[in-house]
């Protein structure tokens, strides 16, 4: 598997630089900046999941309290995206992706200091306003350069090369919670910021002054009323909106479920996690090889209808208990590979149509896929109980969404 990732990561790296006379760098160097970009959503979660429990005792705060710290960073996430989106498409990729690492930075030593869970919240979002601009420029970096099933393709591949973040992510935070404690999860989280931010530099801007929109930040960001009133644009984000949902329920829910319900220990608990990554991980692969022969729609088709029936599946165990904790986890890894046949597709299906205005779709669709999961996390924040029940029902319902939202596609066009 180690091969035909490193096989495909190149080939698509390679035609990158073939497609734009500006970038002269090694095509690993490109593929690692913009796969660590698109990685800091995932990195920013994922290395302290296994220290919630302990965060939330030395905090004095409940699980629903630390439950809302994700919740806190999807709202900086995804209203944060609108913003830099209409900015990166005015003053190019690179100079907003900076100030948002600066603002990622700043965030992340806040949370180091945090002494409640309040502060921890607050620092969440700040932390979260400085990430999301490197999530969506990358992705409006991809489409600068690629169109249609291949930019799909492309995304597809770097959300496979960056799988290795949230991969390693809590198996790294549950060590360093039982060497160091959780408060250096945060100060890594520093470091990677730091280290981001000088390998941006090291890589061409995509967005070339002639290309560049010029009409005001305010026209920019009255214009998302008129995309959002765009049905096939609306289809394609919904239904990666609704799949987020379960994601983030899941990433929220399982610590609890698994740690507190199940009694999995903390550095365990990565483990199983990281089965999730590498069943999404195989899919990107998956969907890279075969998404510009099938098209974006037909492979989202498939990766809903999947969604929809291991979400089912998921409720009955959930709610039943039925299996224990190798049946809700087994269920669980299921749901969450399918996320390689929908994320990708999903973004790529919606910026097909709006080449000129590639940043702020990809604002609008981030917006949209990651409100959507501030939803699914404060459902199993708000819903919780002490049983993996809330986080099985949350599951369910993202799987129907995600499926039925592709009814708003219209299926003679094909990508």
């Amino acid at each position: 598997m180690a091969h035909e990732l490193a096989g495909s990561a190149d080939d698509s790296a390679e035609t990158i630089l073939a497609s734009t006379p500006a970038a002269t760098p090694p095509r690993r160097r490109v593929l690692a900046v913009l796969s660590a970009l698109m990685g800091f959503a995932s990195i920013s979660t994922d290395l302290y999941l296994p220290a919630m429990p302990t965060m939330g005792r030395d905090l004095g705060a409940d699980a629903g309290s630390i439950e809302l710290t994700v919740s806190g960073f999807l709202i900086g996430f995804s209203l944060g995206q609108l913003f830099w989106g209409p900015l990166g498409d005015r003053y190019g990729r690179r100079l907003p992706v900076a100030i948002g690492l600066v603002l990622f930075i700043i965030g992340s030593a806040g949370c180091a200091i945090s002494n409640s869970a309040g502060e921890m919240i607050a620092w969440r979002v700040v932390q979260a306003v400085g990430a999301c601009a490197g999530v969506v420029l990358a992705r409006a970096m991809v489409r600068d350069l690629y169109e249609g099933s291949r930019a799909a393709q492309m995304l597809s591949t770097l959300m496979t090369v960056m799988a290795i973040a949230p991969l390693l992510g809590p198996i790294v935070g549950g060590q360093i919670l039982a060497i160091s404690g959780w408060r250096t999860i945060f100060w890594v989280l520093v470091a990677v910021g730091l280290a981001t931010l000088a390998a941006l530099f090291t890589i061409p801007e995509t967005l070339s002054e002639a290309r560049r929109n010029r009409e005001p930040m305010l026209s920019a960001l009255a214009g998302y009323a008129t995309l959002i009133r765009n049905r096939r644009l609306l289809g394609f984000a919904a239904s990666g909106g609704f799949f987020y949902a379960g994601i983030y329920a899941y990433i929220a829910g399982t610590p609890f479920a698994y740690i507190d319900y199940y009694r999995v220990a903390p550095e365990l608990y990565g483990l199983i996690f990281a089965l999730g990554i590498v069943g999404i991980m195989a899919t990107n692969l998956l969907n890279s090889r075969l998404v510009t022969r099938l098209g974006a729609t037909s492979m989202l088709r498939i990766g809903t209808s999947g969604a929809m029936i291991s979400g089912l599946a998921t409720l009955v165990a959930g709610m039943t208990g039925w299996g224990g904790l190798w049946s809700l986890s087994a269920l669980l890894f299921l749901f969450v590979s399918w996320s390689g046949l929908i994320v990708a597709n999903s973004i790529g299906g919606a910026l097909q149509d709006f080449p000129a205005r590639a940043g702020a779709v990809s604002a609008l669709v981030g917006a949209l896929h990651y409100g959507s999961g501030i939803a699914g996390s404060a459902a199993v924040s708000a819903l919780a109980d002490g049983t993996p029940r809330p986080l099985a029902l949350v599951i369910a319902i993202a799987g129907i969404g995600s499926f039925a939202s592709l009814a708003l596609v219209s299926m003679r066009r094909h990508p």
